[in-house]
């Protein structure tokens, strides 16, 4: 059986994936850490005495999982990063994957002092520290470090019945992602590669397509709907909405192409952002009413709220 849980981590992403037999765990990947505040500070706390917000290291500790197989971060934004140490301080990892690995000595980046950058800037610092300070300060508890290039789909085997495509952006991304993080680590603080890079992020996001007794799983990341244009998409059992049902997060093109049973959306609650946005939560709505929210999100006549600590599918 697989096992999946969409964690609500309130901002960001943070999905387990167990693969289980007779009650018992074979196989455990998380796919990315979450914030490393369970309440952003632009945004309003949840004000329910009901919300089940969790960090993904203590809903690791909860379910018992102190091993993680595969560790796979889709990109570096805080909210997918952000709480990496925290994971680490529940779980070793075996494998953890993604397309930057930072360089074995590296020091802080200092994204707040005195370096003269404007806010955009110092925040793509603050998110990249935030990687590499969890790695840092967690010595050995990560066995191995796979960096993809981004030039291709990557195939993993990960049990003998459960596989996955990773999915990359347009290739020349990464190399570029690699130079503007590498010049960091030594030092160098280029406003224009900095700023140039931070609207990149997500369109680099990584992208996953996992396939188990028949049945698939898409997960978006953060990637906008036109990263998927070139994609050949068939239809998908579960699909992990990209970037928070934001406005450019996907279209009817994109949906009518996969065409999912079951649709998540990875949100925190009373975003004064529109994420989720109404619009595309009708839109989702056209092709699946099983449309699930990790954070008990509110829209009135579209959504009602759900207090828990994760979105939990099984599949047999």
């Amino acid at each position: 059986m697989l096992v999946l849980d969409f964690i609500n981590v309130g901002n960001g992403d943070a999905i387990l994936i167990q693969e289980q037999e007779d009650g018992a765990r074979k196989f455990a990947m998380l796919v990315d850490c979450g914030h490393d505040n369970l309440i952003r500070d632009d945004h309003p706390a949840p004000t329910d005495p009901r919300s089940k917000r969790i960090y993904a290291g203590d809903f690791l500790r909860k379910n018992g999982v102190d091993h993680l197989d595969v560790l796979l971060i889709t990109h570096f934004h805080r909210d997918h990063i952000g709480a990496l140490g925290r994971v680490l301080d529940a779980a070793s990892v075996g494998r953890l994957i993604a397309s930057y690995i930072p360089p074995k000595e590296n020091g802080p980046l200092d994204p707040d002092g005195d370096n003269g950058l404007p806010s955009a800037a110092r925040n793509l610092l603050r998110c990249v520290d935030f990687y590499a300070r969890g790695l840092r300060e967690h010595p050995g508890r990560v066995a191995e470090f796979v960096e993809l290039p981004g030039d291709q789909v990557e195939r993993f085997q990960l049990t003998e019945d459960l596989s996955m495509d990773v999915l990359c952006g347009e290739p020349a991304l990464y190399p570029r992602q690699k130079a503007v993080y590498d010049a960091a680590f030594r030092g160098e603080r280029n406003q224009l590669d900095l700023m140039r890079w931070t609207k990149s992020m997500n369109i680099s996001s990584l992208r996953q397509r996992l396939y188990y007794h028949g049945k698939e799983i898409v997960l978006g990341g953060d990637a906008y709907a036109v990263t998927w244009d070139n994609d050949t998409l068939t239809p998908c059992d579960i699909l992990k909405i990209p970037h928070h049902a934001s406005l450019s997060s996907t279209t009817r093109k994109v949906l009518s192409r996969l065409q999912p049973k079951t649709a998540v959306v990875c949100v925190a609650a009373g975003r004064p952002d529109e994420r989720p946005h109404p619009y595309i939560i009708s839109l989702i709505q056209e092709y699946t009413r099983d449309l699930h929210f990790t954070d008990a999100v509110d829209i009135p006549g579209l959504v009602e709220p759900v207090f828990h600590e994760s979105v939990h599918l099984e599949i047999p």
